[in-house]
């Protein structure tokens, strides 16, 4: 599925190569450029090594448009000193900001493997099991990030690395805040940060005091990707899709992969709820429940499904015994028997009278009146 947009990193303009060659030519002192890696529209990403560790980085640059607004900076390289505080095994560490010829830029670690969008954008669609071990290690990052006040609002496949060996990486903390960050709140009031496929509805609408429940919608919209092969809301741009985040309801994932389970479902309607305060009142709360749906899976081997499915055939000759009589058990003491109640029996609804039993008793009544009348008229002439 093609993937437009914002999610797509778009081809870089001649600021991004000028800055490209000025960066490779010049070199960033402690770092030796290697290769280009990739533009997007924020930045320019650049694989280098590091020569006082000799180990290989990744390099961030910001383009000059970006340099060039003071607030902006500063509030990159406070966010660059807070993503440098977390240290998790599934998150991209942070190791150093800085400025070079008018560029600012941010060293990180470098991981070798394959995004969970360049999965999709070849047409794979995960099965439940895998997906959930992703999430998982996603979701930890997400916790860790979280229990030290910092919110992503960027969670997208394009940011979730997997190595070879399996190890799923949160990348980007570009976008990451401090989520009490008073300053930043007031700076971004009004303003739109996130991808329109995954972005939610409170950052759409462009509220400033947005919570840790934002990754959450971000990373249900990823999960309802990865299992169903599309994004959870389509459009034919940006605007339209992120109206469909405030306005349209969630196609159940179901729809889409009929061997979801029902507890995933649900739990990726709940991570995509449109109000927040009907979501997860806690990174913790959704962990809990994602290990749930991962140990019922677990539970549930497929080896042994198929044996049940052979198992009738299997038995089919097999005679089996009536199983053994009882062993015997001492004989409980009888009871004194109870007075017996008098019974009382209900009282029954009285019969309808049939048809012809009316008539008659009509028949009598009038014959009755008429002989009364009669004898009336005979004792009053006497």
């Amino acid at each position: 599925m093609s993937d437009p947009g914002p999610q797509s990193a778009p081809s870089p303009g001649p600021g991004d190569t000028r800055m490209g060659e000025t960066i490779a030519k010049r070199q960033i002192p402690g770092y030796q450029i290697l290769d280009r890696l990739g533009a997007g529209g924020m930045a320019v990403v650049f694989k280098a090594r590091q020569l006082s560790l000799d180990r290989i980085v990744a390099i961030k640059v910001l383009p000059r448009r970006m340099s060039a607004d003071s607030d902006y900076v500063e509030r990159f390289y406070a966010e660059g000193q807070a993503a440098a505080k977390l240290n998790h095994p599934n998150i991209v560490q942070a190791i150093d900001v800085g400025e070079y010829a008018g560029y600012h830029y941010f060293v990180m670690e470098y991981v070798e493997g394959r995004t969970v969008f360049d999965d999709l954008n070849g047409g794979k669609v995960y099965d439940e099991a895998e997906a959930l071990d992703i999430l998982l290690q996603i979701g930890k990052a997400l916790e860790h990030a979280h229990s030290q006040g910092l919110i992503h609002r960027d969670v997208k496949p394009k940011n979730i690395m997997r190595t070879a060996g399996g190890t799923a990486k949160l990348m980007d903390m570009g976008l990451a805040r401090v989520a009490d960050d008073a300053k930043a709140i007031q700076a971004e009031a009004g303003k739109l940060y996130g991808t329109p496929y995954y972005i939610s509805p409170e950052q759409i609408l462009g509220r400033s005091h947005i919570d840790f429940r934002c990754d959450i919608y971000s990373l249900g919209a990823t999960l309802y990707h990865m299992v169903t092969g599309r994004v959870p809301f389509e459009g034919r741009d940006a605007r339209e899709i992120m109206i469909k985040h405030v306005k349209q309801s969630l196609t159940p994932p179901d729809r889409y992969n009929l061997d979801l389970s029902f507890g995933l479902v649900k739990v990726i309607q709940k991570m995509m709820a449109k109000r927040r305060s009907h979501r997860y009142a806690s990174t913790t709360e959704m962990m809990d429940d994602l290990r749930s749906i991962d140990f019922l899976l677990e539970v549930q081997d497929p080896e042994d499904s198929a044996i049940l499915s052979t198992l009738g055939s299997a038995v089919e000759n097999i005679e089996v015994s009536p199983p053994p009589p009882p062993a015997p058990t001492a004989k409980p003491k009888p009871r004194p028997a109870a007075k017996a109640k008098p019974h009382h029996p209900a009282p029954q609804p009285p019969k309808p009278i049939p048809p012809r039993t009316q008539w008659y008793l009509l028949a009598g009544l009038i014959a009755s009146v008429l002989l009364n009348l009669l004898l009336l008229a005979m004792l009053w002439r006497s």
